[in-house]
C-alpha cells in the first residue's frame, strides 16, 4: 500500500511531452486525465487515513485507477505512433 500521491507524469515519466500535447489537444484524454486525478486523489486520502471507505469501495476505486491508468498509456502509444 502507497501513501503517495502520483500524478500521471509520475506513472510515465519518459512520455511527459506525449501527455503535455495530449493534455492540450485531446479533448477526450482531458476527461480522462481528470478522472485519473480524482480517483487517485480519492484513493490516497482512504490509504493515508484521511478519509474513512469500506474495503469495497476502497478496491473498486483501485480499479478504476488501474483501468484509467491503461486507457492512457494506451493513448500515449496511439499518439507516439501518429507522430
Amino acid at each position: 500500500m502507497s501513501h503517495i500521491l502520483h500524478d500521471l507524469h509520475s506513472e510515465f515519466p519518459e512520455d511527459s511531452a506525449t501527455l503535455h500535447q495530449l493534455k492540450l489537444e485531446n479533448r477526450h484524454f482531458q476527461t480522462l486525465s481528470e478522472r485519473y486525478h480524482e480517483v487517485n486523489k480519492e484513493v490516497h486520502r482512504i490509504e493515508s487515513g484521511i478519509e474513512a471507505a469500506s474495503d469495497e469501495r476502497a478496491e473498486t476505486l483501485k480499479k478504476e485507477r488501474l483501468k484509467l491508468l491503461d486507457d492512457v498509456a494506451i493513448m500515449i502509444d496511439e499518439a507516439k505512433t501518429a507522430a
